[in-house]
């Protein structure tokens, strides 16, 4: 409901915006740090993770894939056409949830193309783009653990990826309902869903996609299940610099093209609908209607 709300007043001034926009845009030639570097050394640096499936991550041969860094890739297209640049070459710069930001804020990286969730303490120091998926933080547990939701981990052991908007939700709410949950923290999240098989954690908090994509491409899937209601809403999004004003508007104007056109709907399909790598497992995760909604009116505007 907070979306819808949310969705039906942006609407109302969608118009007003897109019309002042046209007027108030300056050019590219005032363009910031973040353009210069990109005009004068021909590569745009993509900031990827390597086990957040299927937003980022590695692939069996090792190689950064995934459907936020097919989307920086567009984005990248795009800024080649618009700074009028015979070519343009990708540079892959490995980050995990403890150092993206920081290799955003100090310039290590353009486009930071994951599964990161734009909230408003973030907003601080980075900028984001326009949401390309809307998760909220579940549980991933053993089949027998006997735990449908977070009142089952009170007094048992509960891990999340350092850095991440989960662990301080799940954090907040062990203190404020006293469940006596020892909190863990793992430096990512395939360490996180080894944990729980091993039986160091009772269950990983994490966004759900992020839990499914990590489940489906484990050796055993059946030993893991998602669980439980969503402890947080997680608008996820392409985090980059808030210094280059002229860099953010080529960003944000792809990603509106590429939802108003459909072709970010086909590369929802590839990788959420379809056999993706390393495994040819499918995640079967169709489109939620949050997402969809959102996209009727698409925005960097998040009410978080």
């Amino acid at each position: 409901m907070l979306f819808r709300r949310w969705a039906a007043r942006a609407a109302r001034g969608f118009a007003v915006a897109s019309c002042a926009l046209a007027v108030l845009v300056p050019s590219l030639a005032e363009a910031g740090p973040v353009v210069d570097h990109v005009r004068a050394s021909g590569k745009i640096r993509l900031a990827y993770r390597e086990s957040a499936v299927p937003f980022s991550y590695l692939d069996a041969q090792g190689r950064p894939v995934g459907y936020a860094l097919d989307l920086c890739l567009k984005v990248a297209e795009a800024g080649r056409r618009q700074l009028g640049l015979d070519r343009l070459e990708p540079e892959f710069v490995p980050v995990t949830p403890a150092s993206r930001i920081r290799a955003i804020v100090e310039g290590r990286a353009e486009l930071e193309c994951g599964s990161t969730t734009n909230n408003a303490e973030r907003r601080k120091t980075v900028a984001f783009t326009v949401p390309h998926y809307i998760t909220g933080a579940r549980y991933a547990v053993r089949p027998d653990s006997g735990i449908d939701d977070l009142p089952q981990f009170e007094g048992r052991k509960l891990v999340s990826t350092r850095g991440t908007t989960p662990l301080k939700a799940v954090d907040q709410a062990n203190r404020e309902r006293l469940l006596r949950i020892t909190l863990l923290e793992a430096p990512d999240h395939a360490q996180a869903i080894e944990m729980v098989e091993r039986g160091e954690a009772d269950g990983f908090v994490m966004d759900d996609v992020l839990l499914y994509g990590l489940i489906a491409n484990r050796p055993d899937p059946a030993k893991l299940k998602v669980v439980g209601k969503f402890l947080t809403i997680e608008p996820l999004a392409i985090m980059l610099s808030k210094d280059d004003p002229g860099f953010k508007r080529i960003v944000d104007d792809e990603m509106r093209r590429l939802i108003r056109s459909g072709e970010i709907e086909a590369l929802y399909e590839r990788w959420f609908l379809r056999p993706i790598p390393p495994n040819d497992v499918s995640l079967n995760l169709p489109m939620s209607y949050l997402l969809k909604d959102f996209w009727k009116y698409p925005t960097d505007q998040v009410p978080f």
